[in-house]
């Protein structure tokens, strides 16, 4: 069974008329356990109200998604979101924030002092995943960027979801610091084993990261082809240079052009 399905799914905004134009239109797609999918796209095709219909922060008009067989109402702990901003919470340390869903959880549910003690191991094991043990007890504005996400990426892996949504949570970061955050997340994707949908604008990050590029196009948003990458799992930065690599690019910036009317490659990227 696919770890996430959905199907012919459809999103309007606002009230439904003959002449609205829907937001997602037509949309199948399924994401198998484990799987690294990553969603790319010119802007306004959809990606990410797709990913937020998924986590249960938007509702579709039409159609059916599904999370491990069961339809997605709202959110649920079996999704965990990584946005763009951070959204750490700045009067808490680093611990202290990647503990924090958990220690609601321990409050909510009168849980016992094992559960407490294997929580706080689990924070443990992610700071030293994320590579911040020694800034445990900093605080967010003490940190860069780069180690601000990481931190993000950790809480959200706090509760062992089933599936982490990624909304260009590197669209922030310089370059060099992007790489950087790509092997991280690739390697927390072999560790943890979390199926990974990951929405982006840049066509080379979708690539390196993605096990599938799902390309979407505009006006109404759809789903226009799925590229399986043809890159070993493990990946390092000089297969950008790699001729599959470079050709797989070409091909999907070609197809946004066509979707756009968009005439350079620059253009894609204003």
């Amino acid at each position: 069974m696919s770890k996430v399905h959905v199907e012919n799914l459809s999103k309007y905004f606002g009230a439904v008329s003959p002449n609205s134009v829907p937001a997602l239109q037509g949309v199948n797609l399924s994401v198998e356990d484990g799987e690294f999918v990553t969603l790319v796209g010119a802007s306004g095709c959809g990606k990410s109200t797709l990913l937020r219909i998924l986590a249960g922060l938007e509702t579709h008009t039409t159609g059916a998604v599904q999370c491990n067989g069961l339809p997605i109402a709202g959110p649920g702990a079996d999704r965990a979101m990584v946005f763009q901003h951070y959204s750490l919470y700045p009067w808490l340390t680093v611990m202290q924030n990647i503990k924090f869903s958990r220690r609601l959880k321990v409050k909510r549910e009168n849980l016992t002092s094992s559960d407490v003690e294997a929580a706080s191991g689990r924070a443990d094991a992610l700071l030293d995943l994320i590579g911040l043990t020694k800034v445990a007890d900093a605080y967010p504005n003490q940190l860069s960027g780069g180690m601000q996400q990481r931190v993000a990426i950790a809480r959200a892996l706090m509760g062992k979801p089933d599936m982490l949504l990624m909304d260009e949570p590197f669209g922030a970061l310089d370059a060099q610091t992007r790489e950087v955050m790509h092997d991280l997340i690739l390697h927390i994707h072999r560790i943890e084993k979390t199926t990974i949908v990951f929405v982006t604008h840049d066509v080379d990050e979708a690539i390196y990261l993605g096990q599938r590029v799902v390309l979407m196009q505009p006006r109404p948003g759809r789903i226009h082809s799925i590229y399986p990458v043809p890159l070993p799992g493990a990946r390092n930065q000089e297969m950008k240079h790699a001729t599959e690599f470079r050709a797989l690019k070409a091909e999907i910036l070609a197809r946004i052009r066509e979707s756009t009317g968009l005439a350079t490659d620059q253009d894609l990227l204003d």
